[in-house]
């Protein structure tokens, strides 16, 4: 039975973990417009907060853009005065609400294009993110393993020392690589490698992601359980115990995907009960293991207790993990077609074998245990060390989800509607294709004049091509919706890449205005 929750855990830890994606731009990638811009945008799928703005210019000098705004998830950035004609690169470093930094760089020209610059863009160490995947693993085995087996302790089986000294252990390791990981934290939000840990503006561009937060959560958390562990009044141990699981679910409820997806009172609550249960289930292996390895007076009544509430903790378990997994991955198709599902089904594998071993601990052990059988008491002793390795298997590849977005995530990204501006001294539009990506897509356009105001138009025709696919130019005609924009549904758009957009726009009987500009079409 203790395995159960090792399934729904691996199936829902992976919702702790999602990614702001970029969907657009202004000026948009590879465009080249006729002067200087007086301001720069960076749109993404979700609310984000900027970490490092640099513009390099054409001779590859760098300036840090420091002036700017966020209005939702778009952040709006005033470009520099005197900008030279040529190409620049705009880097970028984000962070978005669920603590995970974003990186990534626009390149566009101002006249003609040139050679690009160096672009002095954050890259991502693979040590820091080595020592991440370390930290998180330590994290979970601190959270579920420390903090639950010292709950498990102050109320099941408070007698059992040799476990409590291994707890104890657990924590202090866990105390300062959780403290540690705010570091590690600040080195991937801002792109750096380990030269930089020591950096203070390293530090503080961990502690201000929304992880900053679920660190000193988990550290008090950890404390209240050292505490409960030392004193040796039950009554407040098992008081404290309490206090400190529940401090430690609500830490990882704090950052990862609870802080960005929404209804957020739901995914907040039902991953924090997901870390409530799986403490309470993974925290018993350790002292029930040890305590039926002993033969400890308490092992069979703790049991029974434990075996008591189980059930209904294994009920809200369901039901939360239900819940986050509709809201990631949305649709089964998602499990063989990103790499989160197919680390999901890669993890399945695993938690087949665990199933099997609680189905077998259920039906055949449990109960010759509770009647002091000695061959079953030792069975169930050497099941449960196996099931603990099989579980800290599972902490180490669910630490690995950090780096990979989920369903969800990616989806949104890929809703988004690829944008551009196009202008002449006769007429300008702002056109939008939705999604931004390869399929069939439907084109939207608002028509100005160059005093901004509405172009009224006889007859608007878009003009589909891309020349490095071979693609000749095709063409839809478009209908104007009661909103005033111009649009055409249903237009194929099989490839990902850079499509030329043209807009032939009839003014009147004699007169034929034509807008063309590239557009960056998703996979």
């Amino acid at each position: 039975m203790l395995t159960i929750v090792a399934f729904f855990w691996l199936a829902l830890t992976s919702l702790a973990f999602a990614h702001a994606s970029l969907t657009g731009t202004e000026p948009a990638d590879s465009a080249v417009i006729d002067s200087a811009p007086s301001n720069f945008s960076l749109s993404f799928s979700e609310p984000v907060s900027p970490l490092i703005l640099k513009l390099i210019r054409p001779d590859g000098s760098a300036s840090v853009l420091t002036d700017f705004a966020l209005h939702d998830q778009k952040v709006k950035i005033t470009a520099p005065d005197n900008l030279d004609q040529g190409t620049h690169v705009l880097t970028w470093r984000v962070v978005s609400s669920d603590g995970h930094p974003v990186s990534g760089s626009v390149i566009f020209s101002i006249g003609k294009a040139s050679s690009a610059p160096h672009q002095l863009v954050a890259t991502n160490d693979a040590k820091v993110s080595s020592a991440i995947w370390l930290a998180k693993l330590v994290l979970y085995i601190t959270l579920f393993i420390g903090i639950g087996g010292a709950f498990a302790l102050s109320w099941l089986w408070p007698a059992q020392r040799p476990a409590r000294r291994l707890i104890q252990a657990i924590l202090s390791a866990g105390f300062i690589v959780t403290a540690l990981s705010l570091g590690l934290q600040g080195l991937d939000a801002l792109g750096v490698g380990f030269s930089d840990f020591f950096s203070p503006s390293v530090w503080l561009a961990g502690f201000n992601t929304s992880y900053g937060m679920t660190v000193l959560v988990l550290l008090a958390a950890i404390i209240l359980t050292t505490i409960a562990l030392a004193i040796t009044c039950k009554k407040a141990a098992k008081l404290l115990s309490l206090i400190a699981i529940i401090t430690g679910a609500a830490a990882l409820a704090i950052s990862g995907h609870a802080s960005a997806a929404e209804p957020q009172w739901l995914t907040r609550s039902a991953v924090f009960l997901h870390a409530f249960i799986i403490a309470l289930w993974v925290g018993a292996l350790m002292p029930l293991g040890i305590s039926l390895y002993r033969k400890d007076s308490d092992t069979t009544n703790g049991l029974r207790r434990f075996s008591n509430f189980i059930p209904y903790a294994l009920l809200i378990l369901i039901i939360a993990g239900m819940t986050l997994t509709i809201i990631q991955v949305q649709k089964p198709s998602a499990l063989l077609e990103t790499a989160y599902g197919k680390l999901l089904v890669a993890k399945l594998a695993i938690l087949f074998l665990l199933f099997l071993l609680a189905a077998y601990n259920r039906w055949k052990l449990t109960q010759p245990v509770m009647h002091n059988d000695g061959i079953a008491t030792q069975k169930l002793a050497r099941s449960i060390i196996i099931e603990t390795v099989l579980v800290l298997v599972i902490f180490g590849t669910a630490s690995g989800w950090r780096f990979t977005p989920p369903p969800r995530s990616i989806a949104i990204a890929a809703a988004q509607p690829a944008t551009m501006h196009i202008h002449t001294d006769k007429a300008m539009a702002d056109v939008s294709v939705a999604p931004g990506r390869t399929g069939s897509v439907t084109a939207s356009a608002i028509l100005m004049d160059s005093d901004f105001a509405t172009l009224e138009a006889q007859e608007v025709t878009y003009v589909f091509s891309n020349s490095e696919a071979g693609i000749e130019p095709f063409r839809r005609k478009a209908v104007k919706t009661e909103n005033g924009n111009w649009e055409a549904t249903d237009v194929p758009l099989p490839l990902a890449g850079t499509w030329k957009v043209r807009l032939d726009i009839l003014i009147n009987d004699f007169e034929l205005v034509r807008l063309e500009e590239n557009i960056q079409i998703r996979p």
